[in-house]
Order: C-alpha cells, then structure tokens, then sequence
C-alpha cells in the first residue's frame, strides 16, 4: 500500500514539475509569445479586410466589365473580345486588370478560346495553360484547347498527350468521348491504326450514351480495315 502511495505522490510530484517548467517557460517568453499571437491577430485580419474591402469589390468589378467581352465572344465578334470597343474593355486589359481575380483567370481561357480561332496558336497555348479550374466542363475542354492548337501546329504527338489529359480530367459523357474521338482521328493520321481502334472501343464501351458514340462502328470498322491493308 506504501509502494502505491508512493507512486501516485511522484506522478504529483512530476504533474507540478511539468507546470512549474510551464510557468517559466510562459513567464521567460511572454514577450515573444504575446507579439507570436499579435501576428496571427494581423495576419488573420488581414486577410478579413483584404477579401471584404479589396478582393470582394474587385471581383464584383471584373464581372461587372467582363458582361461586354462575353457578349462580343458569344457573337463571334472575336477582335472585339479581345480588344474591346474602345469604351469597354476585352479579355486581354481584364485579364491585365483582374488577373488575381475569378473572372480575370476565367478570361484566360476566353483569350486562349479566341486565339484559336484566330489562328495564333501558340498565344492560345499560353493563355491556357495559365488557365486554372476544377470545373467538370470547362477544365477539360480548356486542356482539350491545347491539344487542337498543337494539331494544328502539326505537333500531332503533342496533341495527343493533351486529348488523354482532357478527357482522363474528367471522364463524363460530354467531353470525354468528345476528346478521345480527337485522340482517335490524331493517331489515324499517324497510321497508328492498332491504337485508334483502342481508343475507338473505348468509347463504344465507356461512353455507348454519348453523341460521339452513334457513329463509332463506322470509326472501328475503318480503322481495323485499314490495320489490315497495311
């Protein structure tokens, strides 16, 4: 019984020890532990006034400017999305305006969109590389962009490694078949015929619901036809 009390009075005896160690330690560093907590304080308000008074303002504006661009983009008007209409700013002075915002790294992607249409392939490319998103549609059709300036560059390897990027991003029935029907047509002007039937088969079994889809036999049966002309 000794031997017990014993040990419960050394396990006190250690608890006061740790907390006396404690108290020193607070009392030695209050200092430096009060302006430790003054930084988080600044820090974290911070950040608070810099999204309620800088950031949210901003973003509100860039989508307030973006209305016009996106309209001209709509109707094909494409110099005059990217460039503006002298009163109202394009994609390129939002994006040099609002780059940190939703909207300015939304207009990258419309700048990389109208570049490609344009013909300016490489400029397309950067824009949407720079592009960022989680979203199910836009992010792969933004990495499918990629592929389609690459393919007409003739870096047909290139654009392939961007199809697969596409739709592996995100397999739905929209954009994935969409994007490995291109990966298909690509490796068929390569004559890689052995892998555009991998890649046709895919869809037919994948993504059978899809658009792409009804007329994939047809893609299947060239394509094997053509494996065995070689």
């Amino acid at each position: 019984m000794a031997k017990k009390a014993d040990k419960t009075e050394d396990k006190i005896l250690a608890v006061e020890s740790a907390l006396g160690k404690s108290e020193q330690f607070l009392e030695k560093n209050k200092n430096l532990l009060f302006y430790i907590l003054l930084g988080i304080i600044v820090v974290v308000g911070g950040v608070f006034a810099y999204n309620k008074f800088v950031r949210g303002p901003k973003e509100r504006e860039a989508q307030s400017v973006m209305f016009y661009a996106e309209q001209y983009f709509e109707k094909d008007s494409i110099q005059l999305a990217i460039n503006g209409d002298g009163t109202n700013p394009g994609f390129l002075q939002i994006v040099e305006d609002y780059g940190s915002t939703k909207q300015g790294n939304l207009a990258r992607y419309y700048l990389g969109i109208c570049y490609l249409k344009t013909g300016e392939y490489q400029t397309a490319i950067d824009y949407l590389e720079d592009f960022d998103s989680d979203d199910h549609i836009v992010a792969p059709m933004a990495i499918g962009a990629i592929g389609d300036a690459y393919m007409e560059l003739g870096q047909t390897e290139k654009a392939i490694e961007y199809y697969q990027k596409a739709f592996e991003k995100d397999n739905n029935d929209f954009t994935a078949p969409m994007f490995l029907l291109k990966a298909g047509w690509a490796y068929e002007s390569l004559k890689q015929w052995d892998k555009a039937i991998e890649i046709y088969t895919k869809i037919q079994k994948e993504h059978f619901k899809s658009y792409e889809a009804r007329d994939i036999e047809k893609y299947i049966a060239y394509a094997k036809g053509m494996q065995e002309s070689k």
